[in-house]
Parts: C-alpha cells; structure tokens; sequence
C-alpha cells in the first residue's frame, strides 16, 4: 500500500520531469570547475549531492504546488482528474511527502556547503511560494521562472563555496525559459482563470498577444546565454548550444497557434526536455574541450 501511495505521487508530480532545469544547475556547477582552474576537490560527489538536492526541492515543490491547488484543480476539467481531486492520493500522505523530500533537500545542502546550507530555506521558500502567485499576480510565469533559474546560480556556490555575479546571466536565463513556456502552457487555461479570477498572461493579454509574450521571453534567454558566454569567455561549442536552443524555441513555437493549442504538450514537455539536454551536452564539451590556454 505504501509503495502504491508513493508510485502515485510519483506520478502526481511527474517526477521524470525533473530533467528540465537538472540540466542547467549542472552546467552551473561545471561552470563553476572551469573558474576554479578544473581543480575542485570531491567534485563527483559535489555532482551528486546537487542531483539530490534539486530533486528533492522539486519533488517537494511540486507536491506542494499540488496541495494547494487541489480545490482549483478540482473545479478545472483539465485538472480534475489529478491524483488528489480524484482523491487517489490523500493530502495527509502528500504532506508527508513534501516533509520528506525538503528534509532530503536540506540533507543535500548540508553536505554540500555551509553557504548552501544557510540558503536552503530561502530558496526552498521561493519554490513554495510560487504555488500562491497566480491568485494575485500575473507575474507568476516569471516567479515560477526564478524557482528554476536560482537552481544554476546555487550549483555554482555548491562547488565554489561563493556566488560569483556572472552567473546570474544563467539564472536569468532559465528564469525566461521557464517563464515563457509557462505562459504557451497557461494558454490551455484561458477561459478557466477567466472564470475563478486567476492571474496568467494569457488570461490579461490573451492567448494571441500571450503567445507573443513568450516569444519575447525566449528571445530574452537567448540574449542572457549569450551574455553568459560573453562574460566567461566561452568557446564554439558553447555557441552552437545556444544555436541549438535557439532552433529548437523557434520549432516550439511553431507547433502552437492561437487558434490551435492541440500541440501545447508537445512542445512543453518534449520540446524542453530536449533544449536542456542539449544545452548541457554542449556547453560541457565546451567546458572539457576547450580549456582555456590549452
């Protein structure tokens, strides 16, 4: 029974989509072994406390996002039939799992730095506090954004004990990524916050201007990539990724038209599962490749 309960939690919060920014907090702490001269003690183990600490601050923020939005998804016929308003799961178990998973974040952090470890609960507080902003505010494609791009920026303090300000660049990066497949994905759900007087952009511009929203998202994460490479002296490979990137948010947007938002799933889950991948496969050629003064 217990492992049925979790199984399905798993599922509650698609927990393989973890994959999408685990890529960039990864290019984040490789980033962070170029600056520190390829000389960082442990730096396998570092690798893999950050898997665990970025999955488990998703799984709970997830979880949580779930438990909060449980009445709302209720009332949503896209939503309805999500594990807790089908009451497949209970919201006792489900705050177990948020309890358990934000301890193993906090264990990542421990075990990383103290600097990770002071700032655990900051940024497990962001992630969390997402979950209210579309009741209030049409920026919570950008909030939702930030949960994700801070993920880079505290790979980076993981392997270098500090934040260097150039990072950021990937932080904001992520943040617009994120963002602007947030608001195509939100278009679904147009005349639902409509209705319950939810905050998205599609609900204030509407789908077509929303749409257009989000390509100037992705046009503003292609510009802070290439201030990234500009800033840290990055090579061809780490250009190509952002070609690649760049080639991919042109075919996502593609498969989405105003009047036709059939495709929508396609191009947020699989579209950016791809453009995260790849930007690590590039940008970590990049990094092992082309070392600087080699």
């Amino acid at each position: 029974m217990m492992w049925k309960r979790l199984r399905l939690t798993l599922d509650m919060i698609k927990f393989e989509h973890s994959v999408f920014a685990l890529p960039f907090a990864l290019t984040g702490a490789l980033l962070a072994f170029r600056e520190s001269g390829y000389a960082v003690e442990g730096l396998g183990l570092k690798l893999l406390w950050i898997v665990v600490a970025m999955v488990g601050a998703r799984s709970a923020a997830m979880a949580f996002n779930r438990l909060v939005d449980r009445r709302i998804d209720a009332r949503n016929p896209r939503t309805s039939t999500r594990h807790l308003p089908a009451g497949m799961l209970s919201s006792g178990f489900a705050w177990v799992f948020v309890a358990a998973t934000a301890g193993i974040f906090f264990l990542a952090a421990l075990e990383l730095n103290p600097l990770c470890l002071a700032l655990s609960p900051l940024a497990l507080g962001i992630v969390f506090f997402y979950s209210f902003t579309k009741r209030f505010t049409s920026f919570s494609h950008l909030v939702l954004g930030f949960s994700l791009g801070i993920a880079p920026a505290a790979a980076w303090i993981a392997v270098r004990g500090s934040l260097d300000p150039r990072i950021l660049w990937l932080t904001a990066a992520v943040t617009f990524w994120t963002a602007g497949f947030d608001v195509i994905y939100s278009c679904q759900d147009y005349e639902f916050d409509r209705g319950e007087g939810l905050f998205s952009v599609p609900r204030v511009c509407g789908i077509a201007r929303a749409l257009r929203i989000a390509q100037g998202m992705h046009v503003c994460m292609i510009l802070a990539l290439l201030a990234l490479v500009y800033s840290l002296h990055l090579g061809g490979f780490a250009l190509a990724g952002v070609a690649a990137v760049l080639a991919l948010l042109l075919y996502e947007h593609s498969l989405v038209k105003p009047n036709d938002l059939s495709r929508v799933n396609a191009a947020f889950f699989t579209m950016n599962g791809y453009v995260s991948v790849l930007f690590l496969i590039f940008w970590a050629a990049d990094i092992f490749f082309l070392k600087p003064g080699a």
